[in-house]
């Protein structure tokens, strides 16, 4: 199962981002669970600077920008 980390504070582009994880995942047919990670401290952990973040088994894919569900999609693989 892989395991997603959403990181970001609930702005409104970290729940987008979010959001197309979910639409990923579920067109994927894969399964995975989604965590989302809003405390500053636990987001500087991953060394990142700037959210929304996307995080697939402990590695940073995507730091400051709301990918797409097929660009999530991507990293899933």
């Amino acid at each position: 199962m892989k395991k997603i980390q959403i990181l970001g504070t609930g702005c409104p582009k970290c729940k987008l981002l979010l959001g197309n994880a979910e639409i990923a995942i579920k067109a994927a047919g894969i399964e995975a669970h989604i965590e989302k990670v809003e405390k500053i401290a636990d987001i500087m952990k991953f060394g990142v600077m700037a959210t929304p973040a996307l995080v697939v088994d402990g590695t940073v894919k995507s730091v400051g920008k709301v990918l797409s569900p097929d660009e999530i999609h991507k990293h899933l693989a």
